[in-house]
């Protein structure tokens, strides 16, 4: 699996700090969508499909195209898509069953369960049957195969939809040059207020990974600043890391200073480029981590940002690595979180991350709780290509959560306040590794 240490959740975060605010959590109403109302719509595979169960041996793929190489009768490949109106919903699927044969297949439309033989060599629309839609909110429709005589199930291309219940405000990604980003699903994130007449030096915050919320291609980014961000990650059933990566600047190349043991470090490119630094460790769900960052300028026109994490599992703070950025004289500035998904087959798994004890100690040794994060989401949710996304307040923590096509979502451009600690953060800087 490729993993994109740089990601555009990154790179936008800044912009999207600068949005307007409303007073309260509360559910985005229903009421427009940016698809237009219509008779009927078709949505497409290629950006709201995922082969949500993949059975051994089978092939199963969403491309461009829909659902392919449809052999195997165990998987089960679903379509998400939102209604925010009640009553009858109409169902059809495009397919076809190359290159001849017939097919005998399951439809479940939010529980409900038709059997459809399909047969054609060509596209042509496949009426399925109605079901009544009770609430607002994600609608999921998963295909499966039972019995064939061809070589492949077949190709489905889109689900066509219609009735009372899609009057108006349909939500699902209809932007096919970005359907990557929105089978990714959107990213949210939480923009820290600095209290003014304070210079960031230093920065402390804490994440805790609720048990089950540890999905395979997860970010769950803690310090986050203008050139770099930290945190930690599931890369794959095996593997999980420890991330900070520096940008580079307008002009010049970021460059290693020092890592701590075991900490692998190289380049990184695609969505911007800059240095990268990485602790394979098995962190768990369910406990608490914390993070350190420090920005400070090296007297010569670059500035040396660094990073160390403190894991319950050794007690101690381990030092992942100090990058020197050229060209850039600051403190830390823009401080933020986000949470994310990095892999779009992964996309329709739901995730999410509490966030709490922000800090940051100022130039002249104080340090400063942050309790108010903006609450902010990515172009995947400010295009409305997805609305499974929520931030918040939690258990006297923020929270963010985003994935899973969840139905109760919460507005974003909106800031929230925690309860404040009181208790700075017991580090000795002066003994860190």
């Amino acid at each position: 699996m490729k993993i994109p240490f740089i990601t555009g959740t990154a790179l936008l975060c800044a912009l999207l700090f600068s949005c307007s605010k409303k007073s309260d959590e509360q559910a985005k109403p229903d009421t427009t969508a940016v698809v237009p109302p219509a008779t009927s719509y078709s949505v497409p595979l290629a950006g709201n499909g995922f082969v949500t169960t993949l059975a051994s041996g089978g092939a199963e793929v969403i491309t461009g195209n829909g659902l392919g190489n449809w052999t195997n009768a165990n998987s089960i490949t679903s379509v998400y898509f939102r209604l925010g109106l009640t009553g009858t919903l109409n169902v059809s699927i495009r397919a076809k069953v190359a290159p001849s044969g017939s097919s005998n297949i399951k439809v479940t439309v939010n529980g409900t369960v038709f059997n459809k033989t399909i047969t054609g060599s060509s596209y042509a629309t496949h009426a399925i049957g109605s079901v009544t839609v009770g609430a607002a909110g994600y609608i999921k429709v998963d295909l499966q195969g039972v019995s064939k005589t061809g070589s492949y199930f077949g190709d489905v291309s889109d689900i066509i939809i219609s009735g009372a219940a899609t009057a108006n405000n349909v939500v699902y990604a209809n932007d096919a040059a970005n359907y990557y980003w929105s089978r990714r699903g959107p990213s949210v994130h939480l923009g820290y207020t600095i209290p003014s007449g304070n210079t960031a030096e230093w920065m402390y915050s804490e994440v805790t990974v609720p048990i089950g919320e540890d999905k395979i291609g997860s970010y769950y980014m803690a310090n986050g600043f203008n050139g770099g961000y930290f945190g930690i990650q599931v890369n794959s059933a095996t593997e999980r890391r420890i991330l900070f990566s520096v940008w580079d600047p307008g002009t010049g190349t970021t460059s290693l200073v020092r890592k701590g043991t075991g900490v692998t470090d190289n380049s990184f490119g695609g969505e911007g480029t800059g240095g990268q630094s990485y602790l394979v460790f098995n962190w768990v769900a369910g406990n608490t981590y914390r993070f350190l960052t420090q920005a400070k300028p090296d007297g010569a026109g670059a500035t040396d940002f660094s990073a160390w994490v403190y894991t319950p599992e050794s007690a101690t703070w381990r030092f992942i690595a100090t990058w020197k950025r050229p060209n850039t004289v600051t403190y830390l500035t823009g401080i933020y979180s986000f949470l994310e998904c990095f892999s779009d087959v992964n996309g329709y798994q739901g995730r999410k991350a509490l966030y709490g004890n922000q800090w940051i100690r100022n130039t002249s040794g104080t340090w400063v709780e942050l309790t108010t994060a903006n609450f902010t989401a990515d172009a995947t949710a400010t295009a409305d290509q997805r609305r499974d996304y929520a931030g918040g307040l939690e258990s006297g923590k923020f929270y963010l959560r985003n994935g899973g096509f969840f139905s109760n979502y919460v507005s974003y451009n909106q800031p929230f306040t925690r309860t404040a600690t009181g208790t700075a953060p017991t580090v000795n800087l002066t003994t860190l590794p």
